[in-house]
Formats: C-alpha cells, sequence, structure tokens
C-alpha cells in the first residue's frame, strides 16, 4: 500500500533526525498513529521495534467523592516524565473495553504512564457533573504521587462526554495547577445543544463544518436516563434493562458479532413482555428509529442537561494547554462542537489547539485517510506528547 510506504519514509526519517528516540515527541506521535491506526506489515513492526514495554497491572482502586473507583496502570518501560489520567466516555465495559485498553497501551508504549478510569455514571448512562468531581479527584490523587508525577503535573485525556468533562475538572481550582495539559477527543463544549442535536439532528453550526444525521446510539441513551418520566414507575426498570441490553449488543459489535447479534435478539424478544409504551419505546431502540423516538424526549432534554457538566457554563477555564480533536464526521457529538468550544475557550484566554481530523469517526481511527490527515495527526499529538 503506497501511503504506507510513504508514512514508513516519514517514521524512519523522523527518527533519524530526532536526537533520541524516546525525546522526539514527532517520532512518538508517528509511533502512536500508527499503532492505533493498526496500519499493519512492515510499518507497524518499524515502529514496534522501538515502541516502550508496556506493563498492565492488576487492577486498583482511587479514592473519590462518589467512592473508591476502579481504575488500571499502563506503565512503560524506562524512566517516564508524564503521567496521563485516560477517561472512557459512555460504555458499560469501563476500563475494560477493548477501544480504550489498546489506546491505553500505545499511549503507554510511547512512554507514558497512563491510569485509564471509567467514571461511574457513564457506566451507568448518565452525563452528570459528579463525573468531573470523580476525574477531579483522580487527577489529584495522581499529582501528590512523585512516581507519577515528577513535577506535580499530569496529563488528562477525555473520550467522547469524559472530554468535556475532562475540561470542566482541569479548569476547577484545586487542580489547575496540578495538570499539564487535557485532550478531548470527540466532545462536547454545551451538554444541552448535544442532547438536542441527539434528539432532533440540530446542531450548533461552525464555518466549513458539515452536520450530519445522529446516531441512533445517543437517543437510546437519553431514553435509558429519562425513563422514570416517559413511562410509568413500574415500567422504568424493564425499559432501562431492554435499553442496556440493545447498548450492550452495540457494544459487542466491536467484539464478537455473534454474540452481539444474539444481545440484539434479545433485546427485540424482551419487547414482548413489556406493556405500553414502553413496548413501543424499546422498539424505536430496537429499530434504530431516531425521528419516531426523539419527539418523545424532546420534553425532557432540559432535566437531562446539567449546566455544570458543559464546559461553556465552567465558572473558569483549565490554565493548561487544551487539545480539542473531533472527527469531521462525528454523528454522536458533532463535530461543530469542538470548534466553537474552541473559540470559546481562546476567548477567555485559554490556550487552545483544534484539529478536525477526516481520520477519525467518533472516537476511533480510520487509517485509509490521505497522508496529508495522516501528518496533521501526527503533528497535533508531538505537540501533546513534548508536554
Amino acid at each position: 500500500m503506497r501511503s504506507n510506504r510513504v508514512l514508513a519514509l516519514i517514521v524512519a526519517a523522523i527518527v533519524a533526525v530526532g536526537a533520541a528516540y524516546a525525546a522526539a515527541p514527532y517520532a512518538r506521535a508517528a509511533s502512536l498513529f500508527v499503532r492505533v491506526a493498526n496500519v499493519g506489515g512492515r510499518v507497524e513492526a518499524f515502529v514496534d521495534a522501538r515502541a516502550r514495554d508496556v506493563e498492565v497491572e492488576a487492577p486498583h482502586l482511587v479514592p473519590t467523592r462518589q467512592g473508591e473507583v476502579r481504575a488500571q496502570f499502563y506503565r512503560p518501560s524506562g524512566s517516564v516524565r508524564r503521567s496521563v489520567l485516560l477517561v472512557p466516555g459512555v460504555h458499560s465495559m469501563g476500563i475494560a473495553e477493548p477501544r480504550l485498553t489498546a489506546l491505553a497501551s500505545d499511549l503507554a508504549g510511547s512512554g507514558i504512564t497512563v491510569m485509564a478510569l471509567a467514571l461511574p455514571d457513564l457506566l451507568e448512562y448518565q452525563i452528570t457533573a459528579r463525573s468531573a468531581d470523580v476525574i477531579e479527584d483522580a487527577a489529584a490523587w495522581m499529582a501528590a504521587r512523585p512516581d507519577l508525577a515528577p513535577d506535580g503535573r499530569v496529563g488528562i485525556v477525555g473520550i467522547s462526554f469524559a472530554g468535556g468533562l475532562a475540561i470542566v475538572a482541569a479548569g476547577r481550582e484545586p487542580i489547575r495547577d496540578k495538570v499539564a495539559f487535557v485532550v478531548s477527543f470527540g466532545g462536547h463544549g454545551d451538554l444541552a445543544r448535544v442532547l438536542r442535536y441527539l434528539a432532533t439532528g440540530e446542531a450548533v453550526q461552525a464555518p466549513g463544518v458539515v452536520t450530519h444525521p445522529p446516531h441512533d446510539y445517543g437517543v437510546a441513551v437519553i431514553l435509558y436516563a429519562a425513563a422514570d418520566r416517559v413511562v410509568p414507575p413500574s415500567q422504568v426498570e424493564p425499559l432501562r434493562e431492554g435499553i442496556a441490553t440493545f447498548l450492550l449488543a452495540s457494544q459487542l459489535t466491536l467484539v464478537d458479532a455473534d454474540q452481539a447479534n444474539a444481545t440484539f435478539a434479545n433485546a427485540r424478544e424482551m419487547v414482548k413482555g413489556l406493556p405500553e409504551p414502553s413496548a413501543t419505546y424499546l422498539t424505536y431502540v430496537n429499530d434504530r428509529n431516531v425521528q419516531a423516538l426523539g419527539p418523545v424526549l424532546v420534553p425532557h432534554l432540559g432535566l437531562e442537561a446539567d449546566p455544570a457538566a458543559s464546559p461553556e457554563s465552567a465558572p473558569s477555564q483549565p490554565s493548561a494547554p487544551v487539545f480539542l480533536l473531533h472527527g469531521d464526521g462525528d454523528t454522536v457529538i458533532p463535530t461543530a462542537e469542538s470548534v466553537v468550544l474552541g473559540d470559546y475557550l481562546r476567548g477567555k484566554g485559554a490556550d487552545v489547539r483544534v484539529l478536525i481530523s477526516q481520520i477519525i469517526t467518533h472516537a476511533e481511527l480510520d487509517r485509509t485517510a490521505a497522508l496529508s490527515e495522516t501528518w496533521k495527526l501526527i503533528s497535533f499529538w508531538a505537540d501533546v506528547l513534548r508536554l
């Protein structure tokens, strides 16, 4: 594949002119991209030979205001200058989610100690400001450990809705001077705007950014949270069980197709045991019928959108550099969210870099993009890794 050959030459050239592999941000970023994208062949073999060995430690518990939260370290061999708190989005698998474990391992291979930590509320399909509390407490816990933060600071990387929550947490006074950088990977600027987009398809606009129809996963998550307001009390838990089954099936499509299909079938079977209106609503979920389900949810969006969970409503912004990375065709959190958020944060005096990438979908890579897009992503991560 020509793009792979060209990328191999780029990686080789960067390594050749770098003072040392571990100290060359572009080489480390190129290596990270190649491994995350799984380009394979001699390109991946080339960078794998230069990546750090990674030890995945047994899960441990981190004390927070929401209780002890399960986390897991990915430690690279050799000396480490920076550690990162890596937080996944709305996903029931938490720190065991395969894409997260792969990203954590790849980041650690670039010479960063990674602590993956799943937010309890997001595990339960709830997007709340309590999650920003957990991020704040976990970052403070890491920053207080000299083995993890020699300079008293850590990086924070939040994926999807955890991206916006990470920015909220990083701007809070107790940890503002303990954050080296914060990366929002497909995150939100305003939660209310995003929920409205998921229910109606209406998104904030930004120059040059195209709005795509919303993914059905979003309305399923909103319905799960709002179930106690759209069906009688006796139907809330059975409806949520059905929605959770559908969401699990959606997550399993990236892990095991046969298991995913069996779980989808189970969700469809669960409709038969539900009274109305739950049966109709779960049918909408199973049929991925955003057009029918969205209007049911619109009256309840205000109660689901906690302003304290939005960076644009936060009382203060991070003092550390903020990196906003977003796919140009995102159908879960609109691409324009990062553009608008970047403008907002700059207006507040924050140091912000925004990259809208053709390589990224929502929170994963598409390795078939043009070489120029590859270089933009490498440059973006090089700027992160040098901090």
